[in-house]
C-alpha cells in the first residue's frame, strides 16, 4: 500500500470573478502549484468558496464528466441545452459534456461552500455522445449512520448519479475518537480530503486540509479515524488506479 499526504501548500488555488470565488485544489491543472496532476480517471478537485456569491460565465466544456457536489449555500447552474437549475447543501449536479456543451455556474451564500470534479472517461467515445445534464437532493442520496460514524454514497452502489468512467465518491462523518472501515479494492486507489477536523489514516496523521491518495494492488481495509475532542469529515473518492483506455496527458 501506498499513502501520499499533501499539505495545503503542496496543493493548487485559483479565483473567478474578481475574488469573490476562491479555489483550494487538491488536484489541478499546469501551473496552478497542485503536487498531484491526477489520480486515475479524476483529473481535477477544486474546493471552492464564496462569502457571498460569485459567478463564473458561459464557457465550453467536451467529454468530461464534471459533478459540482455542495457542502453550504448553493449552485446555480445554466447551459446551452437549455438549463436553469439551483441545487442546495448536500446536492449535485452532474455535467457529462459529450460532444460539447457551455454553462455558466453562480456559487451563491451566504458562506457557500463546495466541490467541483471532473472525471476522464475514454475522450474518443465521449465525443460523440451528446451531452447530458442531471441533478439530485441530499434526499436521493443514500445514507448509513451509526453511533461512530454516517457515510453518504454520492456516486457509487444505491446513488442515482450515473457515470460513465469508474468513480466512487463517499462523503464521511466521523464523531470524535471513533473510527471507520473502509475497504479498498486491489489496483484501486482513494483520494481523501480533509474538510473538517483532524484524525488518521491507518496510523499516518491526517490534518485539516490536507489531500490523502492511497493506493493498493493487493485490496486493503482502511482504518479512518477522528482524533478525540472534535468531528472529521473528509470527501473519499475511489476510482481504478490504472484504466484500459488511453488518459489524455496534462
Amino acid at each position: 500500500m501506498n499513502i501520499q499526504t499533501y499539505t495545503p501548500i503542496q496543493q493548487g488555488t485559483g479565483q473567478f470573478d474578481g475574488g469573490k470565488i476562491t479555489e483550494q485544489k487538491p488536484i489541478g491543472f499546469h501551473g496552478e502549484g497542485a503536487h498531484v496532476k491526477r489520480v486515475g480517471p479524476l483529473f481535477y478537485w477544486s474546493w471552492a468558496k464564496a462569502e457571498t456569491a460569485g459567478y463564473i460565465p458561459l464557457h465550453p466544456h467536451q467529454a468530461f464528466e464534471i459533478i459540482t457536489y455542495v457542502i453550504n449555500g448553493k449552485a446555480e447552474h445554466g447551459d446551452t441545452l437549455g438549463t436553469k437549475s439551483t441545487v442546495g447543501p448536500g446536492g449535485i449536479q452532474i455535467m457529462q459534456t459529450g460532444s460539447g456543451v457551455s454553462h455558466e455556474e453562480g456559487f451563491v451564500g451566504p458562506n457557500m461552500e463546495g466541490f467541483q470534479i471532473w472525471f476522464e472517461p475514454f475522450v474518443r467515445e465521449a465525443l460523440k455522445r451528446k451531452p447530458t445534464y442531471h441533478q439530485f437532493n441530499h434526499e436521493q442520496l443514500p445514507v448509513e449512520e451509526t453511533d461512530a460514524y454516517r457515510i453518504k454514497t454520492v456516486i457509487g452502489e444505491g446513488s442515482p448519479v450515473e457515470l460513465v468512467a469508474n468513480v466512487q465518491l463517499f462523503d464521511i462523518e466521523i464523531k470524535q475518537g471513533q473510527s471507520l472501515t473502509f475497504p479498498l479494492q486491489a489496483n484501486y486507489s482513494v483520494a481523501i480530503l480533509a474538510i473538517r477536523g483532524n484524525g488518521k489514516v491507518n496510523e499516518h496523521e491526517f490534518f485539516h486540509k490536507e489531500f490523502m491518495v492511497i493506493s493498493t494492488d493487493q485490496g486493503s481495509d482502511l482504518n479512518i479515524e477522528a482524533n478525540i475532542g472534535e468531528n472529521a469529515r473528509y470527501i473519499a473518492i475511489v476510482v481504478p488506479t490504472e484504466v484500459d483506455y488511453p488518459l489524455l496527458r496534462k
